[in-house]
């Protein structure tokens, strides 16, 4: 028998058609495309939900709208903190400390009252319950003070913050002025913000004996 290197040659050149032609076949039916950025992205991103906290962070400042305000409003959210305030002249301390003469108070000065470690820390330096300090711990106080053993998670509601703030002003002999535009700031809040926005664009339990406690003020 002689060996026919011609049908040996059509043979491989068959083959390697039949090869080419599945690989070809193959490749159209399943081809995707490699896209520029491995990975996908997820709608919500965490850099946009890092962005909203960080926008929540800019707390509005509630003592502009504090001479729209009437005390009565006030004295209703005010409720929320009277199972741990007293708020009379003259009276007892409860769970947390007496808000009576509150605004321009020194922090953590009022009499026989166990402030945390935490507030009598941030009170170093001669810090008062001035309008930007009220409306910062107001809007949550365990972000205002870090530490405070006071439980109330806060009131998000610029009206309501402005409202117990005039309610608080009245209750004293001597009540402090409105705030003028230039003292309507947060600085406290001013800055977590901008911590949190340098960190977007670079990168990346309470109990009951602080300053204002389980209720929605403190002094």
């Amino acid at each position: 028998m002689k060996f026919d290197w011609n049908d040996l040659a059509m043979a491989f050149l068959g083959a390697i058609f039949v090869i080419f032609g599945v690989t070809l076949l193959a490749d159209g039916l399943y081809h995707s495309d490699v896209p520029e950025t491995a990975g996908y992205a997820i709608e919500g991103a965490p850099v946009e939900a890092a962005a909203d906290q960080a926008q929540e962070k800019v707390i509005e400042d509630a003592s502009m709208m504090m001479a729209k305000m009437d005390v009565s409003e006030g004295e209703k959210v005010a409720k929320k903190c009277a199972a741990c305030h007293n708020f009379n002249e003259g009276g007892a301390n409860k769970v947390g400390p007496i808000l009576w003469d509150t605004v321009n108070r020194p922090i953590a000065s009022v009499p026989d009252f166990g402030y945390s470690s935490a507030l009598r820390t941030y009170a170093e330096g001669g810090k008062v319950w001035d309008y930007a300090e009220l409306n910062g711990f107001l809007y949550k106080p365990k972000d205002h003070i870090k530490g405070t053993s006071m439980g109330f998670a806060g009131l998000k509601k610029t009206e309501d913050r402005a409202a117990i703030m005039e309610y608080m002003r009245s209750l004293s002999n001597n009540p402090a002025p409105l705030p003028e535009p230039e003292d309507a700031a947060t600085p406290a809040a001013e800055e977590a913000a901008a911590e949190d926005t340098a960190t977007i664009t670079g990168a990346q339990p309470a109990t009951a004996t602080d300053e204002t406690d389980q209720g929605a003020t403190s002094d």
